[in-house]
Formats: C-alpha cells, sequence, structure tokens
C-alpha cells in the first residue's frame, strides 16, 4: 500500500469534508505528477470521493437544489461519458486555462468589477454545464468550475456543500461505469488498498465535519471558500507549466 496515496487521500478528504469537492481536484494532479497513470488514478480516488459525497448527503440531503442537480444530469453527465471514454486514448491538459479564470472566480468575493463580470459570463448557464463535462471527462477537474459556480450562486453554507456533493458524486458514479463498460477487462483494482483508503477518508469526513465544518460561520465558510477556489485555480497552473 503506497504511503503516498494514503497521505494524498488523508489531506485531499479533509479539503472534500468542508467544499464537496477536493479528492479528485487536488489529488489527481499529484498522483499524476507522481507518475501514476490516469486510470490508475480514477480507480483509487473515484471510490473515495463518492463515499465522502454520500455521507454529506445523507446528512443534508433535504438542502440540495435539485433543479441544479437536474441541470447537471442532463448536460453535464453526457459530455463526462463521452470525453472520458476519448481521454483514455489521447491526453489533454487544460489547467491553464481552468486555473485563471478559478483565481478570477475568488477575486469575485473581495471586487465588485470582477463580480460584475462574472455575473455576465454565468449568464450563459447551459454552455457553463457543458463544459463541465467536457472538463471533468478529459481531466477530472471539473470540480473546480463546479465549486466555481456553486459560490457563484450564493448559497448558504450547508446548501453549498451539499448540492456540490450531490453532483459531484454523480460525476464519480458516471465515471466508474464509464470505465467499467469500456475499460472493464483491462482494470486491476487494488479493492484491499481501496477499502482502506475510503474507510480514512470516511473516518475524516466525521471528524471535521464535527469539529471544524460545524463551527464555521455563514460568512466566514463564503471567504474560505473562495480561497478553495484560489488554491484549486494556483494548483492547476502550477501542474501545467
Amino acid at each position: 500500500m503506497p504511503i503516498e496515496i494514503m497521505i494524498i487521500v488523508a489531506v485531499t478528504a479533509i479539503i472534500q469534508s468542508l467544499f464537496g469537492a477536493g479528492i479528485l481536484l487536488f489529488g489527481t494532479p499529484l498522483l499524476l505528477l507522481l507518475g501514476y497513470e490516469f486510470v490508475d488514478v480514477l480507480i483509487v480516488l473515484l471510490p473515495v470521493s463518492l463515499a465522502v459525497n454520500l455521507m454529506q448527503l445523507l446528512k443534508h440531503h433535504a438542502h440540495v437544489d435539485w433543479t441544479f442537480y437536474r441541470k447537471i444530469v442532463l448536460l453535464t453527465l453526457p459530455p463526462i461519458t463521452v470525453f472520458l471514454f476519448l481521454v483514455t486514448h489521447v491526453r489533454i491538459n487544460i489547467g491553464l486555462i481552468v486555473g485563471p479564470f478559478l483565481l478570477f472566480i475568488a477575486v469575485k468575493e473581495w471586487s465588485a468589477a470582477a463580480g460584475r463580470i462574472i455575473d455576465r459570463m454565468m449568464r450563459q448557464e447551459a454552455l457553463y454545464f457543458v463544459a463541465i463535462g467536457v472538463v471533468h471527462g478529459v481531466s477530472n477537474l471539473g470540480g473546480s468550475l463546479l465549486t466555481a459556480l456553486v459560490h457563484h450562486k450564493n448559497y448558504p453554507k450547508d446548501a453549498a456543500r451539499v448540492t456540490v456533493a450531490a453532483c459531484y458524486g454523480t460525476f464519480a458514479v458516471v465515471q466508474l461505469l464509464t470505465l467499467w463498460l469500456f475499460n472493464g477487462q483491462q482494470l486491476v483494482v487494488p479493492v484491499f488498498d481501496n477499502v482502506i483508503y475510503l474507510t480514512i477518508a470516511v473516518m475524516i469526513f466525521g471528524l471535521i465535519d464535527e469539529t471544524v465544518y460545524s463551527q464555521i460561520k455563514a460568512e466566514k465558510y463564503r471567504q474560505i471558500f473562495a480561497l478553495f477556489l484560489a488554491l484549486s485555480g494556483a494548483v492547476l497552473i502550477a501542474r501545467s507549466l
């Protein structure tokens, strides 16, 4: 059981416990930098990410924005399936596009001018949902665009996290099904290792949810969420250079 994977799972599980996304967003580029293949990264991280999202859904399912979720199902899931299939044959690096965008979204929290520009951009919501699917299919990084849109909508704290969790968890299910359908005979699943990673992530969620998340005030949570977006953008830019 590689210790570096266990450390990455533990650290990114803390982030996902707070924001509904993070295990795939940060875990994917880190494991790729360590030399792991993209499909192998998915096999390790997708079940772990899904487990944390399910825990968040169980706790706050009443706060999910189901109108938002239906748009995700209709507009985002199909391109995830198509582009995940393609990316198993062709590698595409779009971190230099997504990264600066996230940094700009984060600035909205402190800049009225940036907020007005983002408001105009987000009006093209259908195209944005499709873009999330394309980005997530080719890079596993669509959670960055998803969290940016949720942050832009100014949801209450619990609604923001659980809506991200519902969408992100559905992404994971679709990705796992796509991998199984098109690459099933080639997949090597380290079942024992995956169970350990999943257990660690769920335990971390329970700890962080009770000791950290529950203590964060709503306004402070929005500011921390903005910093999370900025960090996501910086990581994607650094990985792409």
